[in-house]
Formats: C-alpha cells, sequence, structure tokens
C-alpha cells in the first residue's frame, strides 16, 4: 500500500488514486455501500458482516458517501456497466468445452 491522504473523515483516507478507504484496511467505502444498496444491510449487519471493522468505521463510510453520493454513484454505475459488459464479452466467446458440446448436440 503507497501513502494515503487523511480526510475529514476519521477513519477514511484516499490512496493514492483518490479512492476512500477505511484507514488501516484494504476496504474501499464504495464496496461496503454497494453491499449495503445490494443486500440492504444495516450498518450493524455490514459490522458483521465484516467483524475486523469496528461500527465506528462502518458509520464514517457511509458518512463519507452520503457527502459524496454523485460521484460514488457515478463509480458505481461505471463499475455496474463493465461487468454488464465483461458478462455479454463471456457469452459471446465460445469456450473449447462448449464447442465439444454443441458438436454432440449437448448444448
Amino acid at each position: 500500500m503507497g501513502a494515503h491522504l487523511k480526510t475529514d473523515y476519521k477513519h477514511i483516507v484516499l490512496d493514492d488514486r483518490g479512492t476512500a478507504r477505511l484507514e488501516g484496511t484494504s476496504i474501499k467505502v464504495i464496496e461496503l455501500v454497494v453491499e449495503q444498496q445490494a443486500y440492504g444491510w444495516s450498518p450493524e449487519e455490514l459490522c458483521f458482516q465484516h467483524p475486523d471493522l469496528t461500527l465506528a468505521q462502518i458509520h464514517a463510510a457511509l458518512a463519507y458517501y452520503w457527502d459524496h453520493q454523485e460521484e460514488l454513484d457515478k463509480e458505481i454505475e461505471k463499475r455496474l456497466r463493465e461487468v454488464d459488459r465483461k458478462h455479454a464479452q463471456a457469452r459471446k466467446s465460445i469456450s473449447p468445452l462448449r464447442t465439444r458440446l454443441r458438436r454432440r448436440g449437448l448444448d
């Protein structure tokens, strides 16, 4: 890990790419936010799912998100588009196994 810049949020630092992370961890704020949105998890449930984090760290990450929501939501959308693109690309490519199955009429 490289140098981290302190922020006005206790427990939150910016890495050398400007990505908000929980200090002393490799966990990105955006990862916790995506988990919360995807699963509907409360801060307490996030803490349960990440026993190495404190509730204070979780709340700091969520506070950072709410204060930077527009920017982080754009990053989430960008990541989702990339996942969709990779899935579409994978569906287009035919694996050797799938080719053999098709030859046998099993696909």
